[in-house]
């Protein structure tokens, strides 16, 4: 549990570097020169930030919400954190002897993806029944699986969701910014410098947006297909650990070919 506190702190300080840096080449493309002076008036990331309105603060709240789930899928959807090989590899050796308590028990001492949904198959068998109640640890495992997948896919879908808002609210700040900017031509202001806040507000409210939503969409279609991808992976071990325990798969390298399945 440190370990993973350790690593989130970790990722979240390497992104937030990453943000600063690429808002900080930004605000170097905003430097206003006079021309024939010679001298150079620099936009900070925080002047940027206040001419871009109201709006900035809902799509700060945006990146910051992208930069927490992305922390969070890199922390949970993984193979090592969803499908640990250990566990695979002693869990399927208990399969092999047919001890299901001693299976039971080392996926309640490492609670995973795997684990659940092999505990909660293995809470179903009955040597008494035909394949040792089979069809009811095959259901048992479907329903806990889909669970799984259900809890971080919810997580996963906050990324499309900030991945929409983030070019709808620069959408609407380039709309309120023209606004300005026609407000002050009725009123009969038509110097550039009159202008230059509403169409500075469109501008960088746009750029906010797109800043935001293009990694939002990237990571939400990569972290969306990589679950997917893991919660396949675990149907796979979970179904032919149940048909070597059932007794249906009797093959004399059943064990070492559940190992080498949990490699992939």
């Amino acid at each position: 549990m440190n370990k993973n506190k350790l690593n989130l702190n970790r990722l979240a300080v390497i992104l937030f570097l990453l943000v600063a840096s690429s808002f900080s080449l930004f605000a170097e493309g905003g430097k206003a020169e006079k021309e024939g002076a010679g001298t150079v008036k620099e936009k900070t990331l925080l002047d940027l930030f206040f001419t871009g309105g109201p709006l900035m603060y809902p799509l700060l709240l945006c990146s910051i919400g992208t930069l927490g789930v992305t922390v969070y899928c890199v922390l949970q959807i993984r193979p090592a954190k969803m499908l640990p090989s250990g566990q695979v590899e002693a869990v399927g050796q208990c399969m092999q002897r047919r001890d299901a308590g001693g299976a039971y028990s080392l996926c309640l001492s490492n609670p995973s993806a795997f684990g659940n949904t092999m505990s909660a198959a293995l809470l179903k068998v009955n040597f008494e029944r035909d394949l040792a109640n089979k069809v009811s640890m095959e259901q048992a495992a479907a329903e806990t699986l889909a669970g799984e997948e259900t809890g971080l896919m919810l997580w996963v879908n906050y990324l499309n969701v900030f991945a929409t808002i983030g070019p709808m609210l620069g959408l609407l700040g380039t709309v309120t910014g023209m606004i300005a900017s026609f407000d002050q031509l009725a009123a009969g202001r038509s110097e550039p410098a009159d202008l230059a806040g509403g169409i500075g507000e469109a501008m960088i409210t746009t750029a906010g947006g797109l800043f935001v939503g293009i990694p939002a969409m990237f990571l939400y279609f990569f972290y969306r297909n990589k679950l997917v991808i893991v919660v396949s992976n675990i149907q796979k071990r979970v179904t032919f650990m149940i048909d070597v325990l059932s007794g249906e798969l009797k093959l004399e390298g059943a064990n070492s070919g559940a190992a080498g399945g949990s490699e992939g």
